[in-house]
């Protein structure tokens, strides 16, 4: 059955099912391309300054000119947007360094593939908000470079594989300590504190990160972005991911045993209330 969502490919707008791209696509060769997701509430983006920042860092950090105004990225997503129904979606935006006619490790000059489709956003159900979720430890053995928002994922597509098939996210560790979600951010809350990883090259500092830590601010909750063991995690009271599709959800088992008391827990609560808030009125 054909795929009824738009597609934007270098210029044009098409149904997703008639978009094609060149097997010589350095993004598929290599993955040398980088990517956003940005979520809309009720046809309105959230945060897409915030996303266009950090797309913009992606880029620089693997040396690639976009070549393209912001007015006119925000056209595409915005174009993309109101074509699949507007309301709430996400739009995902990648950008390879472009289809050369040989496959060269050295970076070619040349057209960037620009491409954008629309993603159905999880958010927080009632299930969810009832019993949260369970997630696994997994060993974290990606590159040095985490905080590039990279689309060669396979090292995250491993802790998944090793997560199991009853988590639904890898929490990986590294070091003995937490950095992120396969694909996701970790919070923990331990003794009245929530702990994040520091933004650093092991993490990929989300948008959703950012406004959790601004939402704990508003809330008077003590919090740190800092090195947090294993043991911590295996120990705390609660533990969120965060992301922009997932909003943030509760982890309430991990490797099979209960998270606190088993079910979402206060904090979280909190939380999640006020990022609800905070959604309504963007």
């Amino acid at each position: 059955m054909n795929d009824t969502r738009t597609a934007y490919l270098n210029g044009e707008f098409m149904p997703l099912s008639q978009a094609r791209i060149s097997p010589m696509d350095r993004g598929f060769l290599f993955g040398d391309s980088v990517y956003e997701v940005i979520p809309a509430y009720d046809g309105r983006f959230f945060r897409l300054e915030a996303h266009i920042e950090r797309l913009h860092r992606s880029l620089d950090e693997i040396r690639l000119d976009l070549g393209m105004a912001d007015s006119d990225l925000r056209s595409i997503v915005e174009n993309v947007k109101d074509r699949d129904g507007g309301g709430d979606i996400a739009i995902y935006i990648q950008v390879s360094r472009g289809a050369p006619t040989t496959r060269d490790l050295r970076a070619p000059r040349g057209r960037p593939t620009v491409f954008a489709t629309s993603l159905s956003p999880k958010g927080v159900s009632d299930e969810i908000r009832d019993h949260g979720v369970p997630a696994a430890t997994a060993r974290d053995i990606r590159w040095g470079a985490c905080h590039i928002k990279s689309t060669a994922l396979l090292a995250n597509v491993m802790a998944m594989q090793e997560a199991g098939e009853g988590a639904v996210e890898a929490i990986m560790i590294r070091d003995e300590c937490v950095t992120e979600g396969g694909s996701s951010n970790v919070f923990v809350v331990r003794d009245d504190r929530v702990l994040t990883a520091p933004r650093d090259h092991r993490i990929l500092a989300g948008i959703t990160r950012d406004v959790v830590l601004e939402v704990l601010g508003e809330l008077s909750i003590e919090s740190s972005e800092e090195q947090i063991p294993e043991s911590a995690l295996h120990s705390a009271d609660e533990i969120w991911i965060t992301s922009s599709t997932r909003e943030v959800w509760p982890v309430t088992a991990l490797d099979g045993d209960a998270v606190g008391n088993g079910i979402p827990g206060p904090v979280w609560r909190a939380v999640d209330a006020r990022y609800q808030d905070v959604k309504r009125a963007q």
